[in-house]
Order: structure tokens, then C-alpha cells, then sequence
């Protein structure tokens, strides 16, 4: 029986300064897949900020130990359950991050929001080989390597699911891109495929150089300038008629500013806390469409796919990681990547 080498948490393992609990790569036996399982070798495994949380902090989840973390892979199928039927060995497939959440409004209740995704509530895909059900992955993109194929379950879909799905994004539309990480460059990419006008916001001269070279058409460093005037003027007074809110905390109250009535705020990030807050003013006046973005669904990450090799787009690598250098990968997060880290085996 082959070996699988994959990074583990184990509950109680923690730190001798008491500090997050630490992870350590161990190897068993890759089980046999039932009926409805495939087994896929893993090429690549793109790291969200979110798998950090989860190793540091467990993020509040009821996590099942030993651990394996991480949602978003790509890979190659190497062997089938007897009942399968949407793949065959040899076809490369990539994970959905909501495995249960095939299509329409998503499961759970208002008391009880559902919140089962790999990496949290099902086993993680940081491993050399996943044993999981057929309709837990979907077909990868044919113009994409592995590496940037891996890049989609988690952050490509989650712009993709704010601007197109939800958002019903149309040409000449103005997006405020908040940041150069992951999600938001695949905004700023799909947004621009879309013939949107595209404003990308940073605290970085050299990181916003890089977004024109992606075709942003206007920066600001917020660094250095009031951001919601500098959208104001850009847009005739206007404002943006979508927002990627990636900071979130008191950072919903600017984005509420620098709307255009009835224009629409995607509330993704959790950078500056857990908590949102915001003027009650515009939000009267203007009657934006303020939605959370939690990724999507399976059919949305295929319509992705679709358009992922119809249009081109091509997935931002910041650096790309050996298995055995899981802690630099995670490290990098902390950095504030331009796009994604991505780990290759």
C-alpha cells in the first residue's frame, strides 16, 4: 500500500512557551477509496491566510485531531471507487472548498450558519494523497499548471462569487479592489475581463506598480491619500459601484462612504477583526447591497473553471513552495503576499 506524507496537528500539541499549537509531517498508509471516493495524488496546495488562523488559533472549530489543514489543491485522480462516475484515473482535478454546497442558497439555518469545509470541519488536503467523495472536486482548468489550478477553489471563487455570481457585474462598472493578496487580484483580473473600470487600493508604491502591469487603471496608496476621496474623484462624485471590503472591522464604514448608491460592498476579509461597523447614514441613503462572502458553491467553481480557460485569466503566484517548507509558506502569509503561496510536491 502506498505511503502518505502529510502535515498534522494533534490535539494538546503545543508550544513549551505556550504559545500556538505546532505541526509536524507524518507518514501512514493512504487508505482504499470507497464506493463513491477517488483517490487523487496532490501536484499543489495554495495556502489561504484562513489555514493559518486554523493552526494558530483553531478559529473556534470543532476540529477532529489528528488535523489536517488546508482546503485548496490541485492534482491527478489515481484510482476510483466502483461507483463512480464523474472522473477516471488520470484526470486532474482541484478541491471545493464547501464540499456539501452543490448549487442555489447555501445549507444551514439562521440559528446555525453551516460552515463545513475542508481544512475545518472535514480533513484538510495538505497531504501527498486525498482519499475524498468524486462530487468534493471538480475538473481543473486546462490552460492552468497545478500550481496556479490550486488557486481557485478558495480565492479565485470567492471574487468570482462577490463580482459574477452575486454581483452581476457588467462592463463600465467601477470596482474598488482593496489590496494585492489573493482574492483581490483575481478581482482585479476578473473585473478587468469583464470591462469594468478597476481601482486598486494599497499601502505599497512597488505592489500597486504591479497591479497596473495587470491592467488596474487607477491606484491608491492609502498610505498616503484619503482613499474614498481619491474614489470620489476618480468617479465624478460618483463612487464605486462594487467594493471588495477585504480589511472589514471599521474599514465597512469607508467602504460605505465611498459607494455609489445602490451599488454593492463584498465583505470577505477579517484583517483588522471579527467585528464591522459603519455609518448609518449612507447606508440609509445610498441602499448598497452589503454581502458576506464566504467562497461559494461547486457549480459556481466550474463556471469559474469555464471561464478561467475561455478568457485566459491566469492566477498571480507570489512564490511557490517545496513540502518541505511548510513553515516559510506559512511565514510568507504573514508578509503580505502579493497574490498567492502556493506549496508543490
Amino acid at each position: 500500500m502506498k505511503r502518505n506524507e502529510h502535515v498534522q496537528m494533534d490535539a494538546g500539541m503545543e508550544h513549551r512557551d505556550g504559545g500556538p499549537p505546532r505541526s509536524q509531517a507524518c507518514r501512514t498508509a493512504v487508505p482504499e477509496a470507497g464506493e463513491h471516493d477517488i483517490i487523487v495524488r496532490t501536484l499543489a496546495v495554495s495556502l489561504n491566510y484562513r489555514d493559518k488562523l486554523v493552526l494558530e488559533t483553531g478559529m473556534g472549530l470543532d476540529l477532529a485531531f489528528p488535523f489536517v489543514p488546508a482546503s485548496d489543491m490541485s492534482g491527478v485522480v489515481e484510482a476510483v471507487g466502483k461507483s463512480v462516475t464523474r472522473f477516471r484515473p488520470g484526470d486532474r482535478v482541484i478541491s471545493t472548498f464547501a464540499p456539501g454546497w452543490l448549487d442555489g442558497l447555501r445549507p444551514g439555518t439562521g440559528r446555525t450558519p453551516a460552515y463545513e469545509t475542508l481544512g475545518g470541519a472535514h480533513p484538510g488536503v495538505l497531504s501527498e494523497y486525498v482519499v475524498l467523495p468524486e462530487g468534493w472536486f471538480v475538473a481543473a482548468p486546462k490552460s492552468l499548471d497545478a500550481a496556479e489550478a490550486s488557486t481557485l477553489p478558495c480565492a479565485g471563487l470567492t471574487a468570482w462569487f462577490a463580482l459574477v455570481e452575486k454581483g452581476h457585474l457588467r462592463a463600465g462598472d467601477r470596482v474598488v479592489v482593496q489590496g494585492t493578496g489573493g482574492v483581490a487580484l483575481f478581482g482585479l483580473q476578473i473585473a478587468k475581463a469583464t470591462g469594468a473600470e478597476v481601482i486598486v487600493t494599497s499601502s505599497s508604491r512597488e505592489k500597486l506598480d504591479r497591479a497596473f502591469a495587470l491592467g488596474a487603471d487607477h491606484g491608491i496608496n492609502r498610505l498616503e491619500e484619503d482613499w474614498v476621496e481619491r474614489v470620489y474623484a476618480l468617479t465624478g462624485d460618483r463612487g464605486a459601484d462594487h467594493i471588495l471590503e477585504i480589511a472589514g472591522g471599521a474599514g465597512l464604514g469607508q467602504s460605505l462612504k465611498a459607494v455609489a448608491p445602490d451599488g454593492r460592498i463584498s465583505v470577505i476579509g477579517v484583517l483588522e477583526g471579527f467585528e464591522v461597523s459603519g455609518p448609518v447614514g449612507p447606508l440609509l441613503l445610498k441602499s448598497p447591497v452589503v454581502q458576506g462572502i464566504s467562497v461559494g458553491h461547486r457549480r459556481a467553481l466550474e463556471d469559474l473553471v469555464g471561464a478561467v480557460d475561455r478568457l485566459g485569466l491566469k492566477p498571480v503566484i507570489d512564490m511557490r513552495y517545496k513540502f518541505t517548507e511548510v513553515p516559510e509558506a506559512l511565514a510568507h502569509l504573514d508578509r503580505g503576499p502579493f497574490g498567492k503561496v502556493v506549496i508543490e510536491f
